[in-house]
Order: C-alpha cells, then structure tokens, then sequence
C-alpha cells in the first residue's frame, strides 16, 4: 500500500462505520477497524483484492469514471456464496500526491433474526442503565411505534435492535433505514421497491425495505431527517400497510413493527412546519429517553473494558488501561457519548506502546463552548489538543483543500466526504475554519 494511503487510513480509521478505501485499479487498498469487527475479516487479507465478486456491475468503477460521490441501497456479494443488503455511500479522496481513491462506508439494513450469542451487548449496570433498559423492554412487549429520543453516539440503533429482538416481531428481519440519504429521488425507490424498467437503470424489478421488513421490524434511524415532501408517502403506508412499487400498479402489502430514532426535536420542527404533525403523532406513541454517557458515569469501566476486548481481537495481545488513564476517561464529559469514547480508545490504542494505554495516549477532541460537566462537582476535564501532524491537522487540511476546490459550497463539501451537511458544520467549527 502507498504510504500516502497510509496516511489516509489514519485520517479515516476512526469512522465507527465500515469503510473501504479502493484504489483506481479497482482493489482494495485499506479497510479499517469497523470493517474487520463488522465482517469478521483481517484486513491484511483484504489488501490487493478486487473490491467486487462480481465485476459486470461495480459501481465503484462508476465512481471513477465520473468522479461523483454516491448514496444509495445496494445488494453486494461478500464472497460467492453469500449476499448482503447495504446502505452505502461512496465518495472520491485525493491524497497530498493528487492520487484518486474512493472511500466507501456501509451500513447493514438487513439483519436477520438471531438468539443468544449472536445479540448485541447493551452493556452497564448504573441504576439509569437499569431503568432504561426496562423502559426498552416495556417498549418490546407491546406493539406501539417506538420513538428513540437523544443526543447523537448514545447507542440508539442497538436500542432498537433491542426491542426488535424482545418482541413478537423477533423472528423476522430488522430492516434499517438510513433517513440521511433518503432524498427526493431516493425516497420510493428505496421504501416501496420498483417494477423493471420503472426509470432508467431499473433493469430488474426490486424489492423495498418495508418488504424486506415483513413481519419483522423497519426501523426509521434519524427520522427527523426525511423529506417532508415524503412525508405523506410514508404515513400513507404506516396506515394502511399498503404501498405501490415505483412504475407498478399492482398494492403490496407488508406487516411491519416500526421503531424511530432521532437526536432532534420533533415537537420544535411540528411547530415550525418541518415536520409533519400527523407523523409525529403517528410515530412517538411509545417514547424513550436514551440516556447520556455523562449521566451513566459507572458503566464507563465496563464500557471501556467491552471496547479494549473488541480492539484486541485481531491483535496479537489484549490492550491494557492504567489507571492514571482510566481516570482521565472517566472525569470527562462525552459530549459525543459512546461513539466518542470508542473513537478516543481506538485512536489511544493506535498511539500506546506495547498495548498498554497511559494517560498520555489519551487525547480528547477540540470543540468550541463548553462541554457539559458529568455532575455539579466533578470537572469534566480538559480537553487536550491533537499532536502536532495528527489526524485532526491532516482533517483540516484535506477540508481546506475541499473549500478552495467548492469555492465554499457545503453542500458539495458534505458529499464529497461522505457527511451530512450538519456534520460538516461542527467540524468547520471544532477546527476553527468558519
């Protein structure tokens, strides 16, 4: 691998969702850490193959062709004998030497049904941990639209997949829907499927999402970012069951439990229009607070302990935490909650020497005003600015980069990095570049 793209892996590596980087050549050049717990892959074995089984309809090739970055629904073969249904969103990178890669991040939308080992760990043993975990079974027991209410990185997908898994609806298939890339030209084909030849590219008929979610459960994750011109369509179908693939005229019909998530306001956006209120009311039958790490300060130990055991599966030895570091991760705030604390342990494990983490390995990211303190008498710490040549410097440069090529244009910006536009606005702020 060139060493500039090295470097472009360590800029990446702490997405906490899979990403591949690929070369022009159409083979693999990287996958990060997300990739190799996700898939259960090592990516020294992923290296120099061909990013696709079968190559007659690569949509990377595509990117390379036009170089615009893409969103969308996609069934990708993982090898010869296995298929998986993936959000994905592709996007072109340009290292320090101006040599083209794509980066591409996925999202699994279709998971099966599965007991015991196979369900994910919702970890923590504090009171509020407790009390939350109940309220997420009362939600499975019944068969009301849940609604997830809280700040981004607390987990709400694997609340959702919680109730899915402790509710009628178990032996199904839980069915994710990316509401982040559901724009107006996205949004029926992707729901509701399409009939062959519906528009150009339609060169086979396809299923949507809420089929695929028969007698199993559509979770809507960050509902609070569909179109509100789509709105109807989807309330339409949560009424009646009933919905019309893209070019057909035929109804189909699918039982579905729908589980929401989101960290605005919907009640604020109802108020000023952006938000349909016949839909809210439709959706937050069932309520749920996710809780705040800061507010569920004694589950950090087995936090930390869950996410060192997860960096050391493909390492030839488990990571230690001393305490002095231990200490510093359980006195600061975490604005960005758990996604924020397994980034930080990710980036102290790729910095320790000999898999032990000191207090120095530790580093917490910059952001403007003041982070919320864990309680009315514990400071939450300060936060320590990046080395010199980190990941933060090579961010703000590759960004910088994007500005003068857009000429500013966020929009342009955000899809080229693969980020929503709101992102890209806390990022511009967090590294000073508004």
């Amino acid at each position: 691998m060139p060493q500039s793209a090295f470097t472009l892996e360590s800029l990446l590596e702490t997405h906490d969702l899979p990403l591949i980087i690929i070369g022009a050549d159409l083979r693999i050049v990287a996958v990060n850490r997300a990739w190799e717990n996700s898939f259960g892959v090592i990516r020294e074995n992923m290296v120099g193959q061909p990013c696709c089984v079968d190559g007659r309809d690569c949509r990377h090739q595509r990117l390379f062709q036009t170089l615009e970055a893409y969103a969308g629904i996609f069934a990708d073969k993982i090898d010869s004998g296995s298929q998986r249904l993936f959000s994905a969103r592709g996007f072109p990178l340009l290292d320090a030497d101006a040599t083209l890669y794509l980066g591409e991040t996925l999202t699994v939308l279709k998971k099966a049904s599965a007991r015991g080992d196979d369900e994910p760990a919702m970890i923590g043993k504090s009171t509020v941990f407790a009390q939350y975990k109940a309220r997420l079974q009362q939600a499975a027991d019944t068969q009301a639209p849940v609604l997830l209410l809280g700040e981004t990185g607390t987990g709400k997908e694997l609340a959702a997949e919680f109730v899915h898994r402790h509710s009628k609806q178990a032996e199904g298939d839980f069915v994710i829907v990316d509401c982040t890339i559901l724009g107006e030209e996205l949004f029926e084909s992707e729901l509701f499927g399409h009939e062959k030849g519906a528009f150009t590219g339609a060169i086979t008929a396809k299923k949507g999402l809420f089929e695929l979610a028969n007698n199993g459960t559509l979770f809507f994750d960050e509902i609070g970012d569909l179109p509100l011109s789509q709105q109807p369509k989807l309330l339409r179908a949560l009424e009646s069951g009933q919905f019309r693939r893209v070019g057909g005229t035929s109804m189909h019909k699918a039982n579905v439990r729908v589980v929401c998530a989101t960290h605005r306001n919907l009640a604020d956006m109802v108020k000023t229009g952006r938000f349909r209120e016949d839909l809210f009311y439709r959706l937050s039958v069932f309520p749920v607070e996710v809780p705040p790490l800061r507010q569920r300060r004694q589950d950090l130990p087995l936090l930390i302990d869950h996410f060192l055991e997860q960096l050391s599966i493909n390492a030839d030895s488990g990571y230690t935490i001393t305490q002095s570091a231990l200490i510093k991760l359980i006195q600061y705030g975490w604005p960005g909650n758990i996604r924020e604390l397994r980034n930080c342990l990710q980036l102290a494990a790729g910095l320790c020497q000999d898999k032990s983490i000191q207090e120095a390995d530790i580093y917490f990211m910059q952001r403007q005003g003041n982070v919320e303190p864990a309680d009315d008498s514990r400071p939450t710490g300060d936060a320590h600015p990046l080395p010199v040549n980190s990941m933060a410097q090579f961010e703000a440069e590759f960004i910088n980069s994007l500005i003068s090529k857009y000429q500013g244009n966020r929009k342009l910006i955000a899809a080229e990095m693969n980020i929503s536009e709101r992102t890209l606005y806390r990022k511009l702020n967090r590294l000073n570049l508004t």
